[in-house]
């Protein structure tokens, strides 16, 4: 069964199990929730709907997600919220490099 996005369980478990952490800032999840950068959330890498495998959906805390919106990731980069915190091509989790990088092999 899916959930309210359209995300199957078995892909839900794996995000859930792989990222521990927010794939753009890093920021560790926790069970309080005592800031936005603690709260994990469904994130759509490539912001299409269709795209609900593994290799584009993933957690991300809220900050990075209200921050990103639907926004390109690779634009998104360029702009100030991320060069305050420093989150680049570079510094990013993994999932999201590969993303990067098939998207530049197209």
């Amino acid at each position: 069964m899916a959930n309210q996005w359209g995300i199957s369980r078995e892909v839900e478990e794996l995000v859930i199990s792989r990222d521990d952490s927010c794939i753009y800032c890093g920021s560790s999840f926790s069970i309080e929730h005592k800031s936005r950068k603690t709260i994990p959330t469904w994130e759509h890498i490539i912001n299409d709907l269709e795209l609900i495998s593994s290799d584009n959906i993933a957690y991300c805390c809220m900050s990075c997600n209200s921050s990103k919106g639907a926004k390109n990731v690779e634009f998104w980069f360029e702009g100030k919220y991320c060069k305050s915190k420093g989150i680049n091509k570079d510094t990013v989790a993994e999932v999201v490099k590969n993303v990067i990088l098939k998207s530049h092999l197209k």
